[in-house]
């Protein structure tokens, strides 16, 4: 070989290491991060009759978790510790109103983390909470270190327009309802997920991390009124308790509130309502999947839909979220990731919301900060007949309130059993309405769970 040809071959060869360099760095799988606010379990895949064609051949493709649990059951606590990978107790997060960066400037989020690997990051309505900045006024969805681009919405003059009203008067201004005037896109999410295509659209080159927020069914509920005519009135069913149930603890319910035993015309209404919100949200999960079939995007893209909390639709005489219930505490969760075997089976196998930035950082082969608190549940993903966790934990900031769910049963205690204590058998009562705390046959069940209740952010 010449000297010539040498030097030839020498600058092909450079020339094709930027290349190549470059097309590893494309094959890194994009990820598309759907979180709804306020949706609980009450959708067509996880047996409940609601009208969720979209969501539910989601479902069908990826693997639907029957056992995902959220860790603090209100917006704000619980995106923080989803988004940080840390447990509520270490974010110090918990309310509403405090932004996260007050209390960890330095933590690196989710999106951060895939921003710092290269990826483009786009954060679409509420995925971070909103909070005060330092002077008190509320800042919306914004986080510079996490975003590229980070964008909310609002609805038109029309979209605002319609037949509706406040299911408790003036107790409550966000309780109210409106089958609005006008399309999809005079409502937020409308907008929201026509954005979302726009990206999906012009992604080249670099992966994307994008995170789509889309902010129904929460209060208020409204959306178009196609979506309310999905739901007659005359159709709408109330959920019913049994008749022997257990009463109550008074810290487990903020019996106060306006919603708690809300009933007849006005309960019928919200759920209608709900329901609907619901079903509108459903479309405009559909306009992003059937983007994703029209660009040839699933091979090379992670999807994770998930609510932040659940929501009460009447059990337990409530219709909001901020308890302690399985109906709070458990959460829909669905995740497609290509190329893994156990894509379009159930997994029943618990797992927590912590666990989430752990799992995209293994999906995607970034190595995730130290100190994270949750596991990866890959494994799952590869075989979803495989065990979860021994257990998942949820807290409330009232009355101290934290529970433990195990395969088998709840165990929850308010102010460390001082202002109560709850344990619940889910073979028999899915629902938790007897409670057995205190029963002579189950002391030891209860002196485990206990036990167990606090080896939280202890366990592996």
């Amino acid at each position: 070989m010449t000297p010539a040809v040498r030097l030839t071959l020498l600058a092909t060869l450079l020339s094709v290491v930027p290349s190549a360099v470059a097309g590893q760095e494309a094959k890194r799988p994009n990820v598309l991060f759907i979180i709804v606010d306020d949706l609980g379990c009450d959708l067509g895949c996880y047996g409940a009759p609601v009208k969720t064609p979209n969501i539910d051949r989601l479902a069908a493709r990826g693997v639907r978790f029957e056992r995902a649990y959220c860790q603090y059951p209100v917006c704000n606590p619980s995106r923080t510790s989803l988004l940080t990978g840390l447990r509520p107790d270490t974010t110090g997060i918990l309310d509403n109103l405090t932004r996260f960066r007050h209390k960890m400037p330095d933590v690196v989020t989710l999106p951060q983390l895939f921003r710092q690997r290269g990826y483009t990051t786009t954060g679409l309505g509420k995925v971070i909470h909103a909070g005060l900045d330092a002077d008190g006024k509320k800042v919306f969805f914004q986080d510079p270190r996490s975003w590229d681009d980070c964008r909310n919405y609002e609805a038109t003059p029309l979209g605002r327009q319609g037949e509706g009203r406040n299911v408790t008067g003036a107790a409550m201004k966000v309780m109210n309802w409106l089958a609005a005037e006008g399309t999809d896109e005079d409502q937020p999410d409308g907008q929201l997920a026509a954005a979302a295509v726009q990206v999906l659209q012009a992604a080249r080159g670099r992966p994307f991390f994008l995170a789509v927020g889309f902010h129904k069914p929460h209060d208020p509920f409204h959306a178009p009124k196609k979506y309310f005519d999905l739901y007659p009135p005359d159709q709408i069913v109330l959920h019913q308790p049994p008749t022997d149930r257990t009463p109550d603890l008074p810290a487990a319910i903020p019996q106060k509130s306006p919603v708690y035993k809300l009933a007849g015309q006005n309960a019928r209404e919200l759920h209608r309502a709900y329901l609907a919100c619901t079903s509108f949200m459903d479309a405009q999960v559909g306009t992003l999947l059937d983007a994703l079939d029209r660009l040839k995007l699933w091979d090379d893209t992670i999807v994770v839909f998930l609510s932040d909390h659940g929501y009460h639709q009447g059990q337990h005489d409530w219709w909001l979220k901020f308890t302690l219930f399985e109906r709070c505490a458990r959460t829909p969760l669905i995740v497609w990731a290509p190329g893994l075997k156990g894509m379009g089976r159930p997994a029943a196998g618990l797992v927590e919301f912590v666990d989430l930035y752990p799992t995209l950082a293994d999906l995607s082969g970034l190595p995730p900060p130290a100190g994270l608190e949750g596991t990866s549940f890959r494994p799952l993903l590869d075989d979803p007949s495989r065990p979860g966790k021994r257990a998942a934990f949820t807290q409330v900031d009232r009355q101290a309130g934290r529970t433990v769910r195990t395969d088998r049963w709840r165990y929850t205690e308010w102010d460390e059993g001082k202002k109560g204590v709850e344990l619940y058998d889910h073979t028999t009562d899915p629902e938790e309405y007897h409670n057995l705390a205190g029963r002579p046959g189950l002391a030891a069940v209860q002196r485990e769970l206990r036990e167990l209740l606090r080896t939280v952010g202890k366990m592996p």
